[in-house]
């Protein structure tokens, strides 16, 4: 690989790490072509990019974004997996496939732009999408006020029984 493509990958990798959401990086060793392609599909199928790098660029570039702590994890076949829309979308894709096909593992992460070891991954993947998350939110918000609304509707019903019993209790007397 020539200088010049050396830089623009490290550059490349340096842009990922900065600004994608999520990035995972993998040990992606004992994995044949074939499942290889089958995984690339799954990421693909999900918004998410799964990527082989070099680990001594990946290096440079991770102390370029500046997690040098990362530069440790990156021994042996390493590949990364991320995304620009949903941070948690790679951990769940690779996870998902490596419960069924016992690799890639998932050394370490970046998620939403914060260091993680290894021991946080698997709360990371088991996080909902961003759509659920933020539906989750808004019901939770939304339910104080369905419940005051349904309190104040009650109490105007309950008032107009009242007036329409003092109405029918005069017309009778």
């Amino acid at each position: 690989m020539a200088r010049a493509e050396k830089e623009t990958a490290v550059q490349e990798l340096t842009e990922i790490m900065e600004k994608a959401r999520g990035v995972f990086i993998t040990d992606y060793q004992g994995l044949n072509v074939e499942k290889l392609s089958e995984l690339r599909k799954k990421c693909r199928e999900s918004s998410v990019r799964y990527k082989v790098v070099k680990n001594t660029l990946a290096r440079l570039a991770a102390k370029k974004a500046g997690f040098g702590d990362m530069a440790q994890y990156l021994e042996g076949p390493s590949a990364i997996a991320y995304s620009f829309d949903d941070p948690s979308a790679p951990a769940r894709v690779v996870t998902e496939f490596a419960k069924k096909h016992q690799k890639p593992s998932i050394k370490v992460s970046l998620f939403e732009g914060a260091f993680y070891g290894p021991d946080r991954v698997e709360e990371i993947a088991n996080l909902p999408p961003k759509e659920v998350l933020i539906a989750r939110l808004m019901g939770g918000l939304n339910a104080p006020i369905q419940n005051l609304v349904g309190a104040l509707s009650d109490i105007l019903r309950k008032l107009v029984l009242v007036v329409d019993a003092v109405k029918t209790s005069k017309e009778k007397s």
